[in-house]
């Protein structure tokens, strides 16, 4: 034990910071089980999404395969090159019990078929249902992206968290509370020396008086 200082004011300070350590133990326990709470949630979430995606993405395939049989490989290629273009995503932030966690929002990407960039006639109506079920592939993509983000950040924190519970209440809380007996009994060692010499004061001056 490093060196502490035995007085009563010393003491008290211990306590107090007893006191403090005890009470943020306990609200970093409190923001661990909101943010296990929150991760249970985004968990299941994920899992629903990740659900939808291997549906829309088997559509997808499929829908490419169709239009592949029915409009030939070049002109779903072709159709695929007029479509290119970017995809306008925004992403900020959102706070949760301190944690701030990625947003992703955007647009969807489901267009017209006017807005695809390729010309109605001599497109089969496959390819139609093709672009829109990839489309529908990417929503679903992104949803599953912001979630599985959220769900990291999550994980993180509720392990940043859980190390600063064990940290206060393994090593910090015991430490002081080992500081504080050892200023206990030390002052406890002195009252009682001090009162034994007190007392042969005492039975000296007793003596003396008698004399």
């Amino acid at each position: 034990m490093h060196k502490v200082s035995t007085t009563r004011m010393e003491l008290l300070a211990k306590k107090a910071q007893i006191a403090l350590a005890t009470q943020g133990r306990e609200l970093l326990e409190q923001k661990r089980t909101a943010l296990m709470r929150e991760l249970i949630r985004v968990a299941d979430r994920v899992m629903a999404s990740s659900d939808v995606l291997q549906q829309s993405a088997t559509e997808a395939r499929r829908a490419l395969a169709r239009a592949e049989a029915m409009a030939g490989t070049e002109a779903v290629r072709s159709a695929a090159l007029a479509t290119r273009g970017e995809l306008a995503i925004d992403v900020r932030t959102a706070n949760v019990m301190g944690v701030s966690i990625p947003v992703i929002e955007q647009k969807r990407v489901a267009r017209s078929v006017l807005g695809r960039g390729y010309a109605i006639t001599g497109t089969s109506v496959a390819i139609d249902e093709a672009a829109t079920a990839f489309e529908a592939e990417i929503d679903s993509l992104i949803e599953l992206a912001e979630s599985e983000l959220r769900l990291t950040r999550l994980a993180t924190e509720i392990q940043r968290t859980s190390r600063r519970v064990n940290a206060l209440e393994h090593v910090l809380i015991p430490r002081l509370v080992a500081e504080c007996d050892y200023i206990q009994i030390a002052l406890d060692e002195r009252e009682r020396a001090e009162h034994f010499r007190l007392k042969r004061v005492k039975q000296a001056r007793q003596r003396h008086a008698v004399i």
